[in-house]
């Protein structure tokens, strides 16, 4: 079977590689963060660190940062899979060293392996690379993976992927896993160095909610009309978009949008900008000191990496994705104490569903739905207040998983 899973490792990247020459932006970066990476460690004690992309990286955020507070003398090795962390997070402060991941071939992960010669690594949520955690258990370094979910019909819970869990319990010295469900599953494939130990995302919402980072230019429009509902759509897709809009035009009293979609290419901007009808400001224009005026009824956020600290001046939040793969990031918004409404593909988040049952979040798979939410939450005091607090004391029921998994790995 490993030989059978490195060549569709092979043909993965051969496939890579032909879109990078179509001009697929993403193959391209990560083709050309292949070829102009240098693997050449310092002397010193190193541990890696790996995450997917920049959610998962968001995730491994506090266990850095708590792991470099307590081995300040250590140095650490990052390394990304998807363009979508290393481009966003390549200078992050507390790396020593930042890189793209090497296709998990077992040359790679020799050449990896043979430079670092890490004393511990740590691998985030869905992060499972045969080759790389075979050497690593043949090297005898301890290897965890932590906030990791796992769900029935993952491919390794069903054949041929079973030889794949037998490597799990085998190669990962723990592993750290969100819910009970996750345990379960693994104690009964017999994996029993697993604990529950929750999702590390609420300890980092937690530090951006606390920080009181606040944004002067945002700051400027709100103050246009300070009297208005502020409605956040983070991360949002055009189907998000479109019922939106909708409600924008069908709720013109007191109501403003603060749109951050998850792609800000121009095409999408565009694509925006002839969706809604009413008057848009974008936030670039604010930041090259264009003054904002009450008739902006829309600031449309068109860059990245300013939306979790943005949630502070919502009233309620608008997650997307729901009509797409799934949803984005829900915590970002309940850190604030924001009741979040979100599209229907919503099952494979463990938070969703619990936001769901508490009173913190709603459903909603189309206009009407969405209607019969969210006009409550923005004109009914009480029933507000009742789902901030709902998710206030779910964010704070759910702190504490980065000090879990590392005094579990220092005992």
């Amino acid at each position: 079977m490993r030989f059978f899973y490195t060549l569709g490792i092979h043909l993965y990247t051969i496939g890579i590689r032909i879109a990078a020459r179509c001009g697929h932006r993403n193959a391209r970066l990560m083709v050309q963060g292949w070829a102009s990476a240098e693997w050449n460690a310092a002397n010193g004690e190193w541990v890696w660190f790996h995450a997917a992309s920049l959610g998962e990286f968001e995730q491994a955020r506090p266990v850095i940062e708590a792991y470099r507070q307590r081995h300040p003398n250590r140095q650490i090795l990052l390394t990304f899979f998807s363009p979508s962390g290393y481009e966003v997070r390549r200078t992050f402060p507390l790396a020593d060293h930042i890189r793209y991941l090497p296709m998990d071939t077992p040359r790679n992960a020799r050449c990896l392996i043979d430079t670092y010669h890490p004393t511990a690594a740590f691998f985030v949520k869905y992060e499972f690379w045969y080759n790389y955690l075979d050497l690593l258990h043949r090297r005898s370094v301890p290897t965890y993976i932590f906030s990791a979910i796992f769900r029935p019909e993952q491919y390794f819970f069903k054949q041929p992927g079973r030889w794949f869990l037998k490597q799990l319990g085998r190669c990962f010295t723990h592993l750290f896993v969100q819910n009970e469900e996750s345990l379960k599953l693994l104690n009964l494939h017999s994996i029993s160095n697993a604990s529950l130990a929750g999702d590390t995302r609420f300890d980092r919402v937690r530090q951006i909610s606390i920080s009181d980072e606040r944004d002067a230019d945002v700051e400027r429009w709100i103050a246009t009309a300070p009297e208005s509902k502020i409605l956040i759509a983070g991360s949002s897709w055009e189907p998000d978009e479109e019922l939106i809009e909708q409600y924008l035009c069908d709720h013109k009293d007191n109501l403003r949008l603060i749109l951050a979609p998850h792609v800000v290419s121009q095409a999408h901007i565009e694509h925006i900008g002839q969706t809604f009808r009413c008057r848009i400001v974008r936030y670039n224009e604010l930041a090259a000191s264009r003054l904002p005026e009450s008739e902006d009824r829309v600031l449309l956020i068109d860059t990245i990496g300013i939306l979790s600290k943005l949630y502070r001046y919502a009233d309620v939040a608008y997650i997307g994705g729901g009509f797409g793969a799934g949803i984005h990031n829900t915590l970002e918004a309940i850190a604030f104490g924001k009741p979040v409404l979100f599209g229907p593909n919503y099952h494979k988040f463990q938070e969703a569903h619990d936001l769901l049952a508490i009173g913190g979040g709603w459903s909603h798979h189309d206009y009407p739905t969405l209607d019969s939410h969210l006009t409550p939450l923005l004109s009914d005091t009480s029933a507000y207040a009742r789902a901030s607090q709902a998710c206030l004391q779910y964010m704070a029921k759910n702190l504490g998983s980065t000090d879990k998994i590392l005094n579990t790995i220092e005992k």
